[in-house]
């Protein structure tokens, strides 16, 4: 399988979910936004992993290659193929498929628990992982779920956590791709943010606690990335 990654800053890349994809034999390769790489043809992939970013789904003025990349995302959207949107990237395929992106109620900085919906207990991509799991979050914004798309996972702090569309299309405002040495990079780069008050804001000494198990937050991205590439094989989306 193909695997294609955009990134829209160099502390925000695939982190474990390229673990996983060597693991398993994958190819992989990248475009980098904000060296203002090329992008590739929707055709070039069999999955598009599209990477988180301070930046928000609006800010086209400051960052023009917004424009070139919604327009890849709608080709892939449009021609059946598959694709996972990780914070940022889940508000840019939420607002592909026409649902809107805006402020979320609360800031969500630091680790929370996940919960998964009904729907999500009952999916053949989701049922496998925990009910409940502690992940990474880092966002202002949330998005709404698109028409026609599944309401998979909450949390106290943020509603919408998670969509999935046709069983093909996945976002996930949350973090489980995240390492230790991707966290205190993206803590390096980002954390003024953590020094702001909020409910669901934690200090950096929190965040960076040794306390976090990071080896048990991949495990549940790995039991989600076997079986939606095993169900996107077994319907032929991907080879």
């Amino acid at each position: 399988m193909k695997i294609h990654y955009l990134m829209h800053v160099p502390f925000e890349g695939p982190q474990a979910i390229s673990t996983w994809a060597k693991t398993r034999g994958h190819e992989e390769t990248y475009t980098r936004l904000y060296e203002n790489e090329s992008l590739p043809n929707s055709d070039d992939f069999d999955l598009l992993v599209i990477m988180g970013g301070p930046m928000g789904v609006h800010d086209e003025d400051e960052y023009p290659w917004l424009r070139d990349e919604k327009a890849l995302i709608k080709d892939t959207i449009e021609k059946n193929g598959a694709a996972i949107g990780i914070c940022l990237g889940a508000q840019l395929l939420a607002e592909a498929l026409g649902a809107g992106v805006h402020k979320n109620l609360y800031k969500e900085i630091g680790f929370f628990p996940v919960s998964l919906t009904p729907l999500g207990w009952d999916s053949p991509i989701f049922g496998r992982m925990p009910a409940t799991f502690e992940a990474l979050h880092w966002h202002g914004d949330t998005f709404d779920i698109p028409k026609g798309a599944l309401h998979i996972a909450s949390s106290s702090g943020c509603a919408n956590q998670a969509f999935v569309f046709e069983n093909r299309i996945v976002g996930f405002q949350f973090h489980i791709e995240s390492t230790r040495e991707g966290l205190e990079n993206l803590v390096r780069h980002c954390g003024d943010e953590m020094l702001e008050e909020g409910e669901y804001i934690q200090r950096p000494e929190v965040v960076l606690d040794e306390v976090h198990d990071f080896d048990a937050m991949n495990q549940v991205l790995f039991t989600f990335l076997d079986d939606f590439t095993e169900y996107l094989i077994s319907k032929g989306i991907i080879k």
